[in-house]
C-alpha cells in the first residue's frame, strides 16, 4: 500500500507471510527495511526519500524474490505531492468488504472504490488524485461478510458471536478488505491517509460513558478493545504518519528492536483506551496552500456526563493549533458529520441535555437508550466542542472545508454566515435499506426540521453560534466525492467497471 506521500518521499507499507527484507526498487534505485512482528504477523514500512520526480512503476521484492506487481494489473506508480500543493483529494466513508458477486452486488451495490481503481486504470493524470482520503469504518468489525464469519465459526465458539475478538481476526479482516487485486492496485498506486470511526472497533464506541460501563461489563471486550486498537495502529495509523514522525514513534521503535511484538503493542493499545491523552490519533498534514487536518472523534472523547466533550483538553488545544496555523484554507477530515440538517442537530442536543439529566433521572435513563439506539453521538451532541469549534472557524474568517461520512448518505451544508462548509459522502459500499432511505429522509428532513429546534428550546439549550443549511443532496447511492481544489466537490457513483458523476457544486 502507498502511505505517506509528500514531495520528496513517499512510504510503502507491506505485509508478508514470513520475516523477511523488503526491498523497493524505484528508478535503479534500491531502498530496504527488515520486518517487525507482532503477534506472529509481519509488516514493514520502506521509506522512499530524496525523490525529485514522479515514479512511473516500482517493484516490490522480498528476500531478493519480486512478489510485485500482479500479472494482468497496470504498474504500481509514485505521484508525489504537486510543488504548488495539491489539486484534488478522493474521499469517502463506509466500506462494507462483502464479496463483488451478483448476489452482493444486489444486497450492498457496486464496490464504488473498486470502480474508481478501474477508471484510474485508464484515466489520464488530470483525472488523478494527489490523496485518497478514507474516513472512517474502512473495516466493519461488528458486523464482517459471510466469508470473515466462517472464519470466525471455524476457530471458536466463544463470544463475541457474529463479531471479531482479536487481532488474529482483525488481521484477517484488513486481509479481506484490502486483497481484492483491483483494490491491491488502486491501494499500491494512489497515497492514502485514513481516520477511524466506530465500525473499525464497534457500533457506538464511546457514545457514552454508560455505553463503556456496559461493554466493561463483558467477559470479551477488554480483549476486543486492545486488539482493535493495536490492528489499527498497524494497518491505519502507521501510514498515517511522515518518515520523522515514525522516527520519532516509541512503539515502532520498540517493535523494530525483534521478536514478537505482540505484548508490547498490546500494552500500548490498552493505555491509549484507558488514557486517551498518553496517544494522539489525530494528524495534520500541509498540501501547498492548503493544510489537511484529520481529526479523532472517537478515543480523545470526555464522557463526562455534564460536561461531555468531542475533544479532551489535550485534544482541543492541539485542534486549535493546527486550525490557527498559516494556511490560505483548511480541510478538516471529521469522520462523523460536524453540520448535519439542522433538525436533527437541534435533536441531539435535547438528547444530550435530557441524558445529563434535564428532565430527571428516569427521563435520562430512557434518553441513554434512545442515544445508543438510533446513533445521537455526533457533534451536536456534544454540543459544548460543537459550539467551541463553530465559533473559533467563525473567527478563523478563511474557507474551512469539512470531509465527512457516517450518516450513509452524502450532501452539502454551507454556512449562512461564513465559508464553512460541510462535505458528506458515504457509503462507499453500504447502502442503506430503501425503507430506511425513506425513512432518514422523512425524519431527518421533515419531522427533525419542524421538531428539532423546539425540543431544545423546552430543554433549554442556546442557539448554535451561528447557522447553516443544506444546498446540495441527499443522495442515498454507494458513492466517492473529489475535492478539486480550491473550491469544487463533485460526487460520483459506480457504472459499473466505471465511476459516473452524481452532481457536483462551487464552493462559494
Amino acid at each position: 500500500m502507498l502511505r505517506y506521500v509528500d514531495s520528496v518521499s513517499a512510504s510503502i507499507w507491506v505485509e508478508t507471510g514470513e520475516p523477511c527484507t523488503v526491498t523497493i526498487e524505484a528508478d535503479g534505485r534500491s531502498y530496504r527495511s527488515p520486518t517487525f512482528t507482532v503477534h506472529g504477523h509481519h509488516y514493514a514500512i520502506v521509506d522512499l526519500v530524496e525523490l525529485s520526480q514522479d515514479i512511473g512503476s516500482y517493484s516490490v521484492r522480498l528476500d531478493g524474490e519480486q512478489v510485485w506487481p500482479l500479472a494482468g494489473r497496470p504498474p504500481s506508480r509514485i505521484r508525489l505531492l504537486p510543488a504548488d500543493g495539491a489539486r484534488k483529494l478522493t474521499f469517502g466513508s463506509c466500506r462494507a468488504s462483502v464479496p463483488h458477486d451478483a448476489a452482493h452486488v444486489l444486497t450492498h451495490g457496486a464496490d464504488v472504490l473498486r470502480a474508481y481503481g478501474d477508471h484510474l486504470a485508464a484515466a489520464g493524470d488530470e483525472e488523478w488524485p494527489d490523496l485518497l482520503l478514507l474516513i472512517g469504518d474502512q473495516v466493519y468489525a461488528d458486523n464482517p461478510s459471510p466469508e470473515m464469519r466462517d472464519y470466525i465459526k471455524a476457530r471458536r465458539s466463544t463470544e463475541p458471536q457474529g463479531e471479531i475478538a482479536d487481532f488474529e481476526e482483525y488481521a484477517e479482516l484488513y486481509r479481506l478488505a484490502w486483497t481484492d487485486p483491483k483494490i491491491r492496485w488502486l491501494l499500491s498506486t494512489v497515497p492514502t491517509a485514513m481516520i477511524f470511526d466506530d465500525h473499525d472497533v464497534r457500533d457506538d464506541w464511546n457514545t457514552s460513558q454508560p455505553w463503556r460501563e456496559q461493554m466493561a461489563a463483558t467477559d470479551w471486550w477488554h480483549r476486543r478493545m486492545v486488539s482493535g486498537l493495536g490492528a489499527y495502529w498497524i494497518y491505519q495509523h502507521l501510514g498515517n504518519l511522515s518518515p520523522a514522525e515514525r522516527a520519532e514513534d516509541p512503539v515502532l521503535r520498540a517493535l523494530m528492536e525483534g521478536g514478537d511484538g505482540g505484548a508490547a503493542l498490546d500494552a500500548f493499545a490498552e493505555k491509549a483506551d484507558a488514557e486517551p491523552s498518553s496517544n494522539r490519533w489525530s494528524y495534520a498534514r500541509d498540501l501547498g496552500r492548503a493544510r489537511l487536518i484529520m481529526v479523532d472523534t472517537r478515543c480523545a472523547r470526555q464522557l463526562t456526563p455534564g460536561d461531555r466533550r468531542m475533544l479532551d483538553a489535550e485534544e482541543w488545544a492541539w485542534l486549535e493549533e493546527q486550525l490557527t496555523a498559516p494556511a490560505e484554507r483548511l480541510v478538516i477530515g471529521s469522520s462523523i458529520p460536524f453540520l448535519l440538517p439542522e433538525g436533527v442537530h437541534g435533536v441531539q442536543n435535547w438528547n444530550e441535555a435530557l441524558c445529563d439529566g434535564k428532565w430527571g433521572g428516569r427521563v435520562r435513563r430512557w434518553s441513554e437508550k434512545f442515544r445508543q439506539a438510533i446513533d445521537l453521538e455526533h457533534w451536536a451532541a456534544f454540543r459544548r466542542s460543537f459550539d467551541d469549534l463553530a465559533r473559533l472557524l467563525m473567527r478563523l474568517g478563511k474557507p474551512v472545508l469539512i470531509l465527512s461520512g457516517d450518516v450513509h448518505y452524502s450532501y452539502l451544508a454551507k454556512a449562512r454566515s461564513g465559508p464553512v462548509f460541510q462535505i458528506v459522502c458515504s457509503p462507499i459500499r453500504n447502502p442503506l435499506s430503501r425503507l430506511l432511505r425513506w425513512a432518514n429522509v422523512f425524519t431527518q428532513f421533515r419531522i427533525a426540521t419542524l421538531v428539532g429546534g423546539l425540543l431544545s428550546r423546552l430543554a433549554g439549550i442556546p442557539r448554535p453560534p451561528f447557522r447553516w443549511r443544506v444546498t446540495k443532496g441527499p443522495w442515498f447511492q454507494n458513492a466517492l466525492a473529489t475535492l478539486t481544489l480550491p473550491d469544487e466537490v463533485t460526487w460520483y457513483e459506480s457504472d459499473g467497471d466505471s465511476v459516473r458523476p452524481i452532481d457536483s457544486a462551487r464552493l462559494r
